[in-house]
């Protein structure tokens, strides 16, 4: 969910994201028209509307629980797994990776 700017208050799915940069492109957001110039491939020219990314700090993930946006926290899990998780509902958003299964690899 965008938190801020014009589209602040829609929901869309994400895309891509750009971590060097900070930003994220999600579908329907932040559409803006490039002009194009008549040429071979666009004989006719014309106005192409296209998504263009947005700071990441703009958007929030859903908590599915919940269908609120909620901020996103790390924990360990008791079987070692790192995951993120709803700040708000404490629902599991993803599994990142198994801490057993990188200690196994290390010691072989």
């Amino acid at each position: 969910m965008v938190i801020a700017g014009d589209d602040k208050g829609k929901t869309g799915e994400v895309l891509a994201v750009y971590p060097k940069k900070r930003k994220v492109l999600v579908k329907g957001i932040n559409r803006v028209y490039k002009h194009l110039r008549p040429s071979r491939s666009h004989p006719q020219g014309g106005r192409v509307q296209k998504e263009m990314p947005i700071d990441i700090s703009n958007v929030l993930p859903i908590d599915p629980k919940t269908g609120q946006p909620t901020r996103v926290g790390f924990r360990i899990t008791p079987d070692g797994k790192k995951e993120r998780y709803a700040k708000k509902s404490g629902e599991t958003l993803s599994v990142l990776y198994d801490r057993n299964k990188l200690r196994s690899k290390k010691e072989e």
